[in-house]
């Protein structure tokens, strides 16, 4: 499996039926659909390659999933927030927010495996942690007790923020380019360290 495939199987592209150009579809007859801002790093020079649909031999990852808006048969997404550690193609760790309400733990049980497919499927663990979040104009952090993330904005012409767009992935809206300044990763499946790689931050816009 490449990270072209790998992305649509983590991302609702990998869901079938998705919205697409063309197709509108009532909420009404929407089994699912979400918002969410992602946040993430990984061990891949910047711009990552895997992003665009070029793998990388290798990809530690950590990802950051706070939904904002949405529903899955009903049932509200708003508010849950988890973290996903991953070398790709081969595990993840699911870290999930430890002050979710039993109902909505619930709920993102019932909704990994149907919008998050990829990463519910190689999962070697799936837990609730303290998870924590912070941010500056420039910089964003989270953090779990296994993962750290701290990346900075990547300043473009004039020290503005480089976007991109048009990625193959509906969790790269609205991309916005960061570089690591700590990634961080220490369990019983890995332990890695790295500084300067690439970061970026999105909106995930899915539903089926």
């Amino acid at each position: 499996m490449n990270r072209r495939e790998f992305s649509r199987l983590v991302g609702a592209a990998a869901i079938t039926p998705v919205l697409g150009p063309g197709r509108a579809v009532s909420s009404l007859h929407e089994r699912w659909s979400f918002t969410a801002h992602i946040a993430e790093c990984c061990s891949c020079d910047i711009p990552c390659s895997c992003n665009f649909g070029r793998p990388e031999q290798t990809c530690h990852g950590t990802r950051l999933i706070q939904i904002r808006e949405g529903q899955f048969e009903g049932d509200q997404l708003a508010g849950i927030n988890f973290v996903v550690t991953f070398y790709m193609r081969r595990w993840t760790r699911i870290y999930v927010d430890d002050s979710l309400t039993v109902a909505k733990i619930a709920t993102l049980d019932r909704l990994l495996p149907v919008a998050f497919a990829g990463f519910a499927r190689l999962a070697q663990v799936q837990e609730r942690v303290p998870l924590t979040v912070s941010e500056s104009p420039d910089t964003f952090r989270f953090t779990v007790p296994e993962s750290t993330v701290e990346m900075k904005l990547f300043p473009g012409l004039d020290g503005s923020a480089i976007t991109i767009s048009g990625l193959p992935s509906r969790s790269y809206h609205d991309y916005v380019q960061y570089e690591s300044v700590v990634h961080t990763h220490r369990s019983a499946e890995a332990e890695w360290s790295y500084a300067g790689t690439n970061g970026f931050q999105s909106e995930m816009r899915v539903a089926g």
